[in-house]
């Protein structure tokens, strides 16, 4: 479950630190890339040699190196790890944490982290008990952090009780279980289409719309973190991906759109066409730049374009559906958005069709927000409260595993 996984280990100020070498050691021999970040003072009580030796890697403590003259990225850091634990996590980086302190590069690539978050506190009896460790740690669990709970058992104090770090071997066992439920769709394949198309009037001017590509590059990264191999066709955006399961053919056209998409197709097992295709394109673009005035006479005149329809892709790859595939379509409306949706999921041959309006406010081109009704084949649909894209994402991918699992 863990191997070729980027993990990043954090190691705070505690007696237990010790116990971050075996853990280190135990990820590395599961196949893991591992680096490590460590705070000044986890450096008093196990060497960072010590732990740069087991992870393969240089230890990472300062923000910036003074001997090479290189600077450490926290958010670079952030973006590479598939998963940060912080192990041992002490009271006091518990409670840097929960309160978006970064004095330190460890906090720092705390707050910068996109991937899941455990944190393994390690202190003594009463410090674990006291009411700023408890709601500390409730803060974090409510960020969406895992909190892998201390054992009970003798502490270096003397003191009997909980605040004994989770063994290695427990550590690395719920890591492989959360990464083994959480690759439900390890095996399968799937084409994701994100963004406007762009078609050329000229040289300079093009017809498009405000996609920003936010939506589909969402679900290409949902899809990617449980497991499927994507591939996501993209026109003119300036987003980027983090998963590496994910390649990127990026496109401006709807034709060129249409032919990366037709050529992936048979081999998916899930399509969602995201992408807010041009409808229209000039019947002929200009080769140079179309003036206002006309050279004989030097005035302005009107500009007449003739528009001719661009291929309609969400149909014509409907038309190949095989079996054991699932599509899903998108539809973004200003009036009667429901019937219109429920045509156009019968009319494109999809499993599946994301209904947004323009009319709910946070919803549709440029927020990170939306507002969607999910409809199925049968004409059911589920409405969602208004969430960020990411959230929304979830919904849908939530949606798809359910139909492609049964």
């Amino acid at each position: 479950m863990l191997r070729e996984k980027n993990i990043l280990v954090g190691v705070t100020g505690s007696i237990a630190a010790y116990k971050s070498a075996m853990l280190i050691r135990l990820f590395v021999k599961e196949g893991a890339n591992v680096k490590v970040v460590m705070t000044p003072s986890a450096t008093e009580f196990i060497s960072p040699l010590t732990l740069s030796t087991l992870s393969k890697n240089p230890v990472l403590i300062d923000f910036f190196n003074s001997q090479s003259g290189e600077w450490t990225s926290h958010v670079e850091l952030g973006l590479w790890a598939d998963a940060y634990i912080i192990a041992p996590a002490t009271a006091n980086s518990i409670a840097k944490f929960a309160n978006g302190i970064c004095e330190d590069l460890l906090a720092a690539v705390y707050l910068s982290a996109r991937c899941p978050v455990f944190v393994a506190p390690a202190m003594d009896l009463d410090m674990y008990r006291h009411q700023a460790t408890t709601k500390n740690i409730e803060t974090l669990k409510a960020f969406g952090n895992t909190i892998i709970d201390a054992d009970h058992g003798e502490l270096a104090s003397g003191l009997i009780g909980e605040g004994r770090m989770a063994e290695p071997e427990q550590i690395l066992g719920l890591l492989k279980s959360i990464f083994h439920n959480s690759l439900t769709l390890s095996g399968k394949s799937a084409l994701v289409s994100a963004g406007p198309t762009y078609e050329a009037l000229d040289p300079v001017r093009f017809i498009g719309n405000h996609s920003s590509g936010k939506m589909g590059y969402q679900i290409a990264e949902e899809l990617a973190a449980r497991g499927a191999q994507v591939t996501l066709v993209s026109g003119p955006s300036q987003l980027k991906t983090l998963n590496r399961h994910i390649t990127v053919h990026r496109v401006v056209s709807a034709e060129e759109m249409h032919d990366k998409c037709s050529s992936v197709f048979d081999r998916s097992d899930i399509v969602v066409l995201a992408a807010a295709v041009a409808d229209y394109k000039a019947a002929k673009p200009a080769t140079s730049k179309i003036k206002k005035t006309t050279a004989e006479t030097g005035n302005e005149q009107p500009m007449q374009l003739e528009l001719v329809k661009t291929v309609d892709i969400a149909e014509s790859l409907g038309s190949r559906k095989q079996a054991g595939q699932l599509i899903v379509g998108f539809a973004l409306e200003t009036d009667q958005e429901l019937e219109n949706a429920k045509k156009k999921i019968r009319r494109k041959n999809f499993d599946l069709i994301v209904l947004n309006s323009l009319n709910d406010r946070g919803a549709g081109f440029g927020y990170d927000t939306n507002k969607v009704t999910i409809i199925d084949a049968g004409g059911k649909a589920k409405a969602y409260d208004l969430k960020s894209k990411k959230e929304v994402a979830s919904d849908i991918v939530d949606e798809i595993e359910h139909r492609i699992n049964v």
